[in-house]
């Protein structure tokens, strides 16, 4: 393996909080040196130029999906892993969802197996994402009977989420309890299904306007507030996932400030977009939760500023092109994302200077790194060399010639991009 310097290139590193113009040498899978100018370097070293580049610390995702084993006609894992390293993610974590479930130790032993495989070309030189496992926590993800915490553990998951409401709070208690000796993170998406009801976007004007069931806010606001409840009276930390409205930033802040252990994550859709785009029918914007109304978005945005949301995730969520060429109420709800969110982010937060660069790569790498109690390396010498390097200048089309995902379920479909991923480091 040869060396590569990469010449004058800006260096985004969330674990320091520095954003400098530095020269950066990489070797054997490590940053061998960081400096103003190098010139001392091996004679094999690759020299690049980097004006104009980003170097980051890896991309992490929280949660997204794997259609594999089960449904590989939207997604493989070998498409996945494809997708996650295009889009600049180094960690990727699938949701138990698959068929079959991911309830037992049998399937988290053969997907790991299966990831790395994958992810190594030769001796020593890592290709892919790193992937990280969510065990369910119920059976079937079917929320009535807990799994084996305790064997799942120790096959090797990540954390545990079911990626689906869980709405027996007695249930969710015991679930709190048994858990927290095992030190593991738990992902609770918080959604009460009977409010809910038939609600296929955000509830408001919006809703009324274009003639489509509206889910209240309510519907995700009640659950959180039950399962702080709970994190209170068990003190085991907890994960909210998918926070989707301004007033569950206000109880989660509050329940950060009484110094209960909650993070949070939203997704990087919405962060972009609210109900106003819904307007088009396109069924790629058929999400749960729902897009937000424009007051959700404005909250959703400062919350990550500002940490109160711990992170972005991305919610990758393949679906094929029959299955989303329906009726808006009737489209499975999900997007794919990973190849998209960080030129789109970049482009529409960083760009705008809404957000700093720091600001938004903390979202994406080291924070949702804590949220699943993993670190990540500074950008520093002798460190491991986990990184993603983004032009954020490079043009390209969303189609079909430049995807690695299998499907194609995006509002973006067909559109022209600015801000492409270069090459990780894993």
């Amino acid at each position: 393996m040869t060396s590569e310097l990469l010449q004058q290139v800006r260096v985004i590193d969330p674990v320091s909080g520095t954003d400098q113009i530095a020269d950066v040498l990489i070797g054997e899978g490590y940053i061998r040196s960081i400096a103003s100018s190098i010139s001392d370097v091996p004679q094999d070293t690759h020299i690049r130029d980097g004006r104009g580049l980003v170097l980051g610390t890896g991309l992490v995702d929280l949660y997204s999906h794997s259609s594999e084993p089960g449904f590989e006609e939207r997604e493989t894992l070998s498409s996945l892993l494809q997708a996650a390293a295009a889009g600049g993610f180094t960690r990727i974590s699938i949701l138990p969802d698959t068929s079959p479930p991911i309830d037992n130790p049998a399937v988290v032993s053969q997907l790991l197996k299966r990831g790395e495989e994958l992810g190594w070309r030769g001796v020593g030189e890592k290709t892919s994402p790193h992937l990280n496992i969510w065990g369910a926590i119920t059976l079937d993800v079917a929320g009535k009977q807990m799994t084996e915490f305790a064997d799942l553990t120790a096959a090797g998951v990540v954390g545990f989420a079911d990626g689906q409401p869980l709405e027996n709070m007695a249930l969710v208690r015991r679930v709190l309890e048994y858990l927290q000796p095992l030190g593991k993170p738990i992902a609770l998406w918080c959604c009460d299904r009977q409010l809910m009801a038939n609600g296929v976007m955000r509830e408001g004007p919006d809703s009324i306007r274009f003639g489509l069931p509206g889910n209240p806010a309510a519907s995700e606001t009640s659950a959180i507030s039950a399962f702080i409840e709970l994190v209170a009276a068990t003190g085991t930390p907890v994960h909210f996932m998918r926070v989707s409205t301004a007033r569950s930033v206000e109880l989660i802040a509050s329940a950060k400030a009484q110094g209960l252990p909650i993070t949070a994550s939203t997704t990087w859709m919405h962060l972009l977009l609210d109900t106003q785009v819904i307007k088009s029918y396109n069924t790629s914007l058929r999400l749960e939760p729902p897009l937000g109304n424009p007051d959700d978005l404005l909250a959703l945005r400062e919350a990550v500023r500002t940490g109160i949301v711990d992170a972005i995730a991305i919610d990758h969520t393949p679906y094929t092109y029959e299955e989303k060429t329906v009726a808006f109420a009737e489209a499975p709800p999900g997007a794919i994302g990973l190849e998209l969110a960080l030129p789109l982010l970049w482009q529409y937060l960083v760009e705008t200077g809404e957000f700093t660069a720091l600001q938004l790569w903390q979202a994406l790498s080291s924070r949702p790194a804590e949220c699943l109690k993993q670190s990540m390396s500074a950008i520093a010498p002798s460190q491991k060399a986990e990184l993603t390097l983004f032009d954020p200048q490079q043009s390209w089309k969303v189609d079909r010639s430049n995807l690695h995902t299998l499907s194609q379920n995006t509002p973006w479909f067909g559109q022209q991009l600015t801000g492409q991923v270069v090459q990780i480091w894993c």
